[in-house]
């Protein structure tokens, strides 16, 4: 039988440098009110050499095992270390000598009156350290969300509605939805958000889509998302202002390009051609909020539907069609079939002419947000 897990150890680690600060300052208020006194203590973990390193294990080997000076409990925090992963100070051989004596320490270590908590960013699970931890205690791993995630508008929904409700204010789903696609894939900025939206409105209990639309900014993932909206939106103006955004972006961003800003552009109207069918279909339909949007999708019949993740909308963000669903309705669908039709040309015009790629895109997106005479 194995043994149990201490509840004196703590390990909270990942990525999301946000939720890692937050949630291991939860654990350290929540455990110095349980112990009392005035004994607990932080030692800072974030270091730019072996040195300093080293330093920072000494004074937590000592804090573990300096008695409190009035008796009872003790929280040790080490916080906000960077010398359990990859960097150049944890490859430094003393560091990684002495963290895994740590690790033999903490295992024969009386837990009685002490509580060790640590804190760190991205950490390799291989080393020995991360191991004895991962044993000894209750290992909490923070992943950043990131626009891949399908899951990632549900843990921003979430977070939203939670930092909102602790600031004892209301927001609107309008106002949630616009939030989040302004902000995107990024919990710290939503906070932020939030905290802003609550000051802003002041002794009004609600938190309004006006609001939002009055001090939010964009981030850089969400500014992609906008493209697509106004593309969806079929919002000329505010398109080709978006589409300059973006161009402008290129010349300093080389992760961005004329190319990739193309297939962006014909991701969002596929998404809207696959919404169409679903709705014509009866799958779907309006729904009032994204919850209840995406419980429609989960009862999509699977099998009715392509095995190819391209021509699959349940291989979709479902946050994406979410935003798709009032804008396909100002386009037919032979219109979103000539302009699937006219991006691929541009695809065209763009790898094989010498014709400026700005005005190529602007040409493809007036010809298919214009009207036809027909129509």
């Amino acid at each position: 039988m194995a043994a149990a897990k201490s509840p004196a150890v703590a390990f909270i680690c990942g990525d999301d440098d946000f939720a890692v600060k937050s949630r291991a300052k939860q654990i350290f208020q929540t455990w110095s009110a349980e112990l009392g006194g005035m004994d607990h203590e932080i030692i800072e973990a974030t270091v730019s050499n072996s040195g300093d390193a080293l330093a920072a294990i000494g004074k937590l080997r000592e804090a573990l095992n300096t008695l409190p000076f009035f008796g009872g409990g003790k929280v040790v925090w080490l916080r906000d270390c960077n010398f359990l992963g990859e960097e150049r100070a944890a490859s430094a051989a003393a560091v990684t000598e002495t963290l895994a004596e740590l690790a033999d320490e903490l295992k024969n270590f009386a837990w009685q009156n002490v509580r060790l908590l640590v804190s760190a960013g991205k950490v390799d699970k291989r080393k020995v350290f991360f191991k004895a931890l991962d044993k000894l205690g209750n290992t909490e791993i923070f992943s950043a969300w990131s626009a891949d995630d399908k899951d990632w508008a549900d843990r921003a929904d979430d977070a939203a509605r939670t930092a909102t409700r602790a600031r004892q204010k209301e927001i609107s789903e309008e106002a949630l939805v616009e939030l989040i696609n302004r902000v995107g894939p990024n919990a710290r900025q939503l906070d932020t958000e939030v905290e802003k939206l609550c000051l802003f409105v002041g002794d009004r209990q609600k938190i309004e889509l006006a609001d939002v639309a009055a001090i939010c900014s964009r981030n850089k993932t969400a500014r992609a998302f906008a493209l697509g909206d106004a593309l969806g939106d079929r919002n000329l103006p505010a398109l080709l202002r978006r589409l300059d955004e973006e161009l402008w972006e290129t010349k300093f961003d080389k992760d961005k390009s004329e190319i990739g800003l193309l297939y962006g552009l014909i991701g969002k109207v596929r998404a809207m051609l696959l919404l169409k069918e679903m709705l014509r279909e009866g799958w779907v339909k309006e729904a009032r909020d994204y919850n209840q949007f995406k419980a429609q999708l989960e009862r999509v019949p699977a099998d009715k539907l392509p095995g190819d993740r391209r021509f699959n909308p349940l291989a979709l963000n479902p946050y994406v069609l979410y935003k798709a669903l009032p804008q396909v309705k100002k386009y037919t669908s032979a219109e979103l079939v000539k302009a699937m039709d006219v991006l691929l040309r541009c695809n065209q015009r763009l790898v094989s002419s010498n014709l400026d790629e700005a005005l190529v895109l602007q040409q493809a997106l007036v010809q298919i947000v214009t009207p036809s005479a027909a129509a």
